[in-house]
């Protein structure tokens, strides 16, 4: 049991790391593309692109609300 615990320790912190905010924000994207592209016809370098900026958005979106809220 303590492998098993360890093992799952393991992975959520070298998934979610420090912040958790960003490691929803790159699932949410991510499985938002993948619903995209079963569910249309679509053209892989403009949906790369669409995604990367989603990203990077969600990404700068969580730097924002933690460097908020470390000003208070």
């Amino acid at each position: 049991m303590k492998f098993i615990k360890g093992f799952g320790a393991f992975w959520y912190d070298f998934l979610v790391g420090d912040d958790w905010k960003i490691a929803a924000a790159i699932v949410t994207v991510l499985a938002a593309g993948a619903i995209i592209v079963t569910s249309t016809d679509y053209n892989a370098h403009v949906l790369t692109a669409v995604l990367a900026v989603c990203v990077a958005a969600a990404f700068t979106v969580a730097l924002l609300i933690d460097v908020s809220r470390s000003k208070r």
